[in-house]
């Protein structure tokens, strides 16, 4: 009976020095904010062998293989975030994100739309989406996602810049000047010199 008590004291207290998935996302998440990729990636790992259906693992460890440039890496991770859960608004974001640093617009359009669709509030993916249809020439389309940033956050200065450059390309001066004049306003330095040399 001594010896059963002793092995079953052993095993928990070798069982409290193991760590959990749960805490191996945080200690990664601890990592990634530090711009400790690298480390980050390592305790993702770790929880994803101790949890293999973690959305959160697969999905932060694919924000962390795109700060070191790994954008087909991180893409199959979100997509196995996505897969593990379908309504995971902020993964398909990141994977829209990753495909335009790969210059596949139209993908990155598909995930931003399936993000506002999951989240009709999300103003950085209706941004991004706007910078993708920008990249297209589609400055209407662009200067639509625009006016829905600028409707969910009055502040966002970049919304104003990019809506000023996409008025510009279709030859709304005018109007490109106003929102450069209200993003040299919310603290945009260079739109107050594109307001000097082409504003009146």
């Amino acid at each position: 009976m001594k010896k059963i008590l002793f092995t079953i004291a052993l095993l928990i207290s070798f069982s409290s020095f193991g760590q959990t998935a749960e805490e191996y996302v945080n200690s990664g998440n601890q990592k990634y904010e530090a711009k400790d990729y690298y480390g980050a990636i390592s305790d993702y790992n770790k929880a994803i062998e101790l949890d293999p259906n973690a959305a959160d693992a697969y999905s932060n460890r694919g924000n962390s293989k795109s700060n070191l440039k790994d954008y087909y890496g991180s893409i199959s991770d979100y997509t196995k975030a996505i897969e593990l859960n379908p309504n995971y608004a902020n993964a398909y974001y990141n994977r829209g994100n990753s495909k335009k640093k790969l210059k596949d617009y139209y993908g990155a359009i598909s995930d931003y739309n399936k993000a506002i669709e999951l989240n009709p509030n999300f103003a950085d993916a209706y941004y991004n989406r706007g910078n993708s249809k920008r990249s297209l020439k589609d400055y209407y389309g662009a200067i639509s996602d625009y006016t829905k940033v600028i409707e969910l956050n009055p502040n966002f200065a970049n919304a104003y810049v990019n809506r000023g450059i996409s008025k510009e390309n279709l030859g709304d001066l005018n109007g490109a000047c106003a929102d450069w004049k209200k993003a040299a306003e919310l603290g945009y330095a260079d739109a107050a010199g594109w307001v000097a040399n082409q504003c009146n």
